[in-house]
């Protein structure tokens, strides 16, 4: 697989997906990374080089890493197309760390169309093991509140038609989802989230919709009434799939509304993407923090269960 640095070059995700294929086609022909180079005038660089790896994985966009210095944007191309943005590369403390805003820098994926496969298979080949995903979701129950954090350790799928594995045949493997959360990331999330002040909930079901409009009131009822925590629309397969790769995943949910509302409480009015993006604005500065605070105190070495 190329790395392609985008850093002053005028291209996009598409056609770095379409060089990749061109370089193996070269390849077989005698050409490869040099006539591609001489053709395109693009430097690029081979997996192994180390300038562009990264140690832990974010889905998160600029918010989370503007304030960073010597950050780099690039490429990845990928077997499964495009990932949904160019990746940020960027040092926390002595950690490399990559930022891939999963809907897009400019939010032109609805959470139906993400590509899942493409963004987990490209944090795998910059060599991450570990990932931070924080979504903003809604809340099922009462006791979680609007600015409440969850660190979610089950998840129901209600989702259909996304492309979900990277087993599709002649290879076919069933992967475990009894525990498809890291439960060492997910005590990391937890405690430093409280040594923050932050109210976090230890532990919580989200299950996940297909989106992109909110709930009925009937279902949301129906998913309270089961006692799931969180809802959320990004959720499946993006778990599952860093899975599959061996990495290890954790998700903070950071709740924004009550979704449909809650049964018996008409003061409580249904979500609206207004209220979802203005909540999420309140709270993203907490939200960095606990992430940067996490980056700090993670190893990078670790062995963990997720990866076997």
């Amino acid at each position: 697989m190329l790395y392609i640095p985008t850093r002053g070059v005028q291209d996009d995700a598409v056609m770095a997906c379409e060089l990749c294929i061109c370089f193996f086609n070269w390849a077989g022909h005698g050409g490869g990374l040099q006539q591609i180079q001489a053709d395109t005038g693009w430097r690029l660089c081979a997996a192994d080089d180390m300038e562009y790896r990264a140690d832990i994985g974010v889905f998160g966009g600029s918010g989370f890493y503007s304030f960073l210095e010597d950050v780099e944007e690039i490429t990845v191309p990928t077997p499964y197309g495009a990932p949904s943005d160019k990746i940020a590369l960027a040092r926390v403390g002595d950690k490399r760390v990559a930022f891939l805003p999963r809907h897009g820098k400019d939010h032109r994926y609805p959470p139906h169309r993400i590509p899942y496969r493409a963004n987990l298979y490209a944090m795998k080949e910059l060599g991450v093991k570990q990932i931070i995903a924080p979504t903003a979701s809604g809340s099922l129950q009462p006791h979680i509140k609007p600015g409440d954090f969850v660190v979610c350790d089950q998840f129901v799928d209600r989702t259909w038609g996304r492309e979900d594995t990277f087993f599709e045949g002649p290879v076919v493997r069933h992967v475990s989802a009894a525990y498809p959360y890291c439960h060492r990331l997910r005590k990391l999330a937890v405690e430093t989230g409280r040594e923050q002040g932050i109210t976090i909930h230890d532990g919580g079901t989200v299950v996940v919709i297909q989106g992109p409009r909110f709930s009925t009131k009937a279902e949301s009822r129906w998913f309270s009434s089961m006692g799931w925590e969180v809802i959320n629309m990004t959720q499946y397969p993006e778990v599952i799939l860093a899975r599959e790769l061996g990495m290890c995943y954790v998700n903070i949910a950071l709740i924004t509304d009550y979704d449909a509302g809650l049964e018996g409480r008409d003061d409580i009015a249904p979500v609206t993407e207004g209220e979802v993006f203005r909540v999420f604005k309140e709270n993203n500065d907490k939200v960095r923090n606990l992430i940067m605070a996490m980056i700090e105190k993670m190893d990078v070495n670790v062995e963990c269960d997720c990866c076997k």
